[in-house]
């Protein structure tokens, strides 16, 4: 996609959500991906079932409770959030999680404008969920500190915020586990960028465990 068509399909959709994309500034270093964090790792966290009154407002106020409380914001109310790679729109992203292709995600440094509603719009039409009030995504403070992932289950709405997930042994013991098993479900893109941030740390790819299983559950929902 170019850059006049993502700032089209991509980049206007996140703004009238209330997210300004700040191009080329990601941070270096950044972990690439958050999975396997457990209980202990939980700094914070809401969930709302879909039949809770004003739930896109109910949401929108916890998440920015949440967001400031755990410091994911930087003085400029900048931050990352993860977004799919090569998508032409969202409908399209949608698609193909739908038929179980996983596009590659990557970060994007964005910032939160004065007026924004991401539990309703950015759910909605900037690649942030599925519809208003069905958000998805995984959101990142800039200096790593502070890991946000928002997911929709069968009766609700969880959003969870985990505080330096770099540090944390379950998460990487996970990273470890998927960079260097080699599973027929897996995204090779995703090994790469793991294994590789993983050696920039001086860990290398575990070994695998016993089953496939294990890995299964290392990165289940309820895991993530």
């Amino acid at each position: 996609m170019g850059t006049e068509e993502r700032e089209r399909k991509v980049y206007r959709p996140l703004r009238r959500a209330g997210l300004e994309v700040i191009p080329d500034s990601v941070p270096d270093g950044v972990m690439p991906f958050v999975m396997g964090f457990r209980a202990e790792d939980v700094a914070g966290g809401f969930s709302h079932r879909y039949d809770t009154p004003r739930l896109v407002e109910r949401l929108n106020e916890d998440w920015y409770d949440l967001a400031v409380s755990s410091g994911l914001f930087d003085h400029r109310r900048e931050f990352l959030v993860q977004l799919p790679q090569g998508t032409r729109t969202h409908r399209a992203s949608l698609r193909n999680t739908h038929e179980g292709v996983q596009p590659p995600s990557l970060w994007t440094r964005v910032r939160l404008l004065e007026r924004w509603d991401i539990m309703g719009r950015g759910a909605g039409s900037a690649f942030l969920g599925v519809y208003a009030g069905h958000p998805g995504f995984a959101m990142m403070a800039l200096d790593g500190s502070v890991y946000v992932l928002a997911s929709t289950g069968e009766s609700g709405v969880d959003v969870y915020a985990v505080a330096h997930p770099d540090r944390s042994e379950n998460v990487l013991r996970c990273l470890e586990w998927i960079a260097g098993y080699d599973n027929p479900w897996g995204n090779r893109e995703y090994r790469q960028r793991i294994a590789a941030w993983l050696a920039g740390r001086g860990r290398g790819a575990a070994a695998p465990p016993a089953t496939a299983d294990a890995v299964a559950s290392a990165v289940a929902p309820g895991a993530s």
